[in-house]
């Protein structure tokens, strides 16, 4: 049978991976997305029974779920599988469990229906990431009905607050219960291992194997107040303004990370282009124009980023206000937190204030180490036409709180999607939706991987 129509793949007889296993993925995945997971920040959110649902399912297949909460209603889930090998190292496979917000009157199907139709299971969380989180419910209970133990324990942990602060998920697990992931040196999760089409027949799977880190500023102006009149040197709007404009124009300098050079470097191969990404004066901009659709999967890691987002000031026409206020998404790769430091000083000028409202670690994960080949083994083995390409993401997931623990994280939420399906713009996005035979593909995939990790 093919590897996404039927329950396990000719290859792979082994499998415990069955027609119920398959059936339940999407059960979950729908089930989950009716459950509304809206997290509109600032602590609005109840993830309790998205967290109750998945506990009760890990409890069927056997296992112990603790549910913790830091705040009321914002649960998160842990469980532990214990391994055949007590002298392995642990793995952390985890999923959030909110979701950001969707309005009805945008979408073709409601946001929270988890309606299944043409093959699609629609709804708020379809890929970020209700599926993932489906996936390994089905595989856990799929081992439960098999007899089947993986080689290293495997800790499963859901989260709360992933789409705005983890302050109430994996920041308070992190933090608070750091016990309960004993022994974890590598985790996965989202935002990896899906199929990318590059054009000419060609597709990839990106793995994440780095993440830039996060740092939101606020800027403050201060300025003299006074009547919107007279003329006004230091007026909080203008020094604000300026430093703004500053910053959005800013041309940031490339800093290739490791795992982005060789993502390059795999790309150029695949492209059959002739260069040598370690060789002085390499022009990284240059080679990415070459990769056609593939250079979106590396042109925005190639540098450090900052885009104003926000901006407060005033409350009447006529007064110049003392002080002005904006907001600034700025993104930091791996190495380049002094590089960002200092062009905002520069940037921000002598009348501008910043400060990190919000701030998380850039990471970065082998791409030469026996786990990343593991993954790679496990997607090319289901679609051996398929290439594994490292990938550093260009935002942030709860691998960056997992990080203070020691766990070196990789982005892998397995799906085969068809041609003409823009992933990307699912998250977050309006009409968020996944195949069937993604989930399929998915849940196959992480079985086999969880298996040989």
């Amino acid at each position: 049978m093919n590897a996404h129509h039927g329950p396990t793949s000719p290859t792979d007889p082994t499998s415990p991976i069955d027609q119920r296993a398959l059936d339940e993925v999407v059960t979950f995945t729908s089930e989950l997305i009716r459950i509304d997971t809206t997290n509109r920040g600032g602590g609005d959110c109840h993830e309790r029974p998205a967290a109750e649902y998945t506990a009760e399912r890990l409890a069927a297949a056997g296992l112990e779920p603790t549910l913790l909460e830091r705040t009321p209603g914002r649960a998160n889930v842990v469980a532990r599988i214990p391994g055949t090998d007590p002298g392995a190292d642990a793995l952390l496979v985890h999923g959030h469990l909110d979701v950001v917000p969707a309005e009805p009157a945008d979408w073709t199907v409601h946001p929270f229906s988890g309606e299944v139709r043409d093959g699609v299971v629609w709804g708020r969380g379809a890929v970020d990431m209700k599926n993932m989180d489906a996936m390994i419910l089905a595989v856990v209970r799929a081992w439960a009905r098999a007899g089947v133990r993986p080689r290293r324990d495997i800790v499963i942990a859901y989260t709360a607050d992933e789409e705005d602060s983890a302050a109430d998920g994996a920041g308070f697990l992190a933090d608070r219960h750091p016990g309960l992931f004993e022994g974890c040196t590598e985790g996965i999760s989202e935002s990896g291992a899906f199929s990318f089409h590059a054009g000419q027949g060609m597709t990839l799977y990106p793995i994440g194997a780095g993440e830039r880190g996060t740092a939101w500023l606020r800027l403050t102006a201060h300025g003299r107040a006074g009547h919107g009149s007279k003329v006004n040197r230091a007026n909080a709007v203008s020094r604000l303004a300026a430093a703004v404009a500053r910053i959005g124009e800013h041309d940031w300098p490339v800093r290739l990370t490791p795992t982005v050079r060789a993502a390059l470097a795999e790309l150029a191969l695949l492209h059959g282009i002739d260069t040598d990404v370690h060789a002085p004066g390499f022009d990284a901009d240059a080679l990415v124009g070459k990769l056609g659709p593939a250079s979106a999967l590396v042109e925005p890691v190639l540098r450090n980023s900052a885009n104003p987002t926000m901006l407060d000031a005033g409350y009447k026409v006529n007064v110049i206000p003392g002080q002005a206020t904006a907001h600034i998404d700025g993104r930091m790769l791996p190495g380049g937190e002094d590089e960002f430091r200092e062009t905002m000083d520069r940037l921000t000028g002598p009348n501008v204030e910043w400060e990190f409202q919000h701030r998380e670690v850039p990471l970065q994960a082998p791409v030469d180490s026996p786990t990343y080949e593991k993954l790679r083994a496990a997607i090319e083995h289901f679609d051996p036409a398929g290439h594994a390409v490292p990938y550093c993401m260009s935002g942030g997931t709860d691998a960056k709180q997992f990080a203070r623990l020691g766990i070196t994280g990789y982005g892998f939420s397995p799906l085969k999607l068809p041609v003409g399906y823009d992933y990307a713009a699912m998250f977050h996005g309006v009409d968020e939706r996944v195949p069937v035979e993604g989930l399929h593909f998915g849940v196959q995939v992480l079985d086999r991987y969880l298996r040989t990790a």
